[in-house]
């Protein structure tokens, strides 16, 4: 079955190639960036700006391919990509948490961005904690356990770009 998606509007950031990017929200603590709503959806930003923080998700537009199986930044064994979050995704999706610094009109000044500049979103939910608190227990992060702490220095290199 084919899905298509259609952009809400685009996420502007400091980054114009991915080498060098942060890899996660946790590596880019600060930085600034904007998302520019379509004209069409900014009906849809009622209410956001009570928010602080929200789930991002959109199109890896410079991701080349997929692969089912990948060599992560934080590790240098390969692993299944749906146990990494890798950006070789048959899907080519991405998540990340931002901070919601300020909204005016159809921009939403944001920061702590890990996202190419460019980049086409296709949806934005609230971050609400709350939600989560009480079914998660029991936590196992698997292979990120050992390795989570470097994603605060870890930048991107070429590995996804080929």
């Amino acid at each position: 079955m084919k899905i298509e998606f259609d952009s809400i509007g685009t996420i502007h950031s400091p980054f114009t190639e991915l080498e060098g990017m942060p890899i996660q929200p946790t590596g880019a603590k600060g930085i600034k960036g904007e998302i520019h709503i379509k004209d069409e959806y900014k009906a849809g930003l009622k209410d956001i700006d009570g928010f602080s923080h929200l789930i991002l998700i959109y199109h890896l537009h410079k991701t080349n391919g997929n692969a089912l199986e990948v060599k992560p930044f934080m590790d240098n064994n390969t692993h299944g990509v749906f146990a990494t979050r890798s950006p070789k995704r048959p899907n080519n999706i991405g998540m990340t948490v931002v901070a919601l610094d300020d909204v005016k009109d159809d921009i939403l000044y944001i920061s702590n961005v890990d996202i190419l500049d460019g980049t086409p979103l296709l949806d934005i939910k609230p971050y609400v904690p709350q939600l989560h608190e009480d079914t998660i227990t029991d936590l196992r992060i698997g292979w990120f356990e050992s390795k989570h702490q470097k994603a605060k220095k870890q930048k991107a290199d070429d590995r996804f770009i080929k």
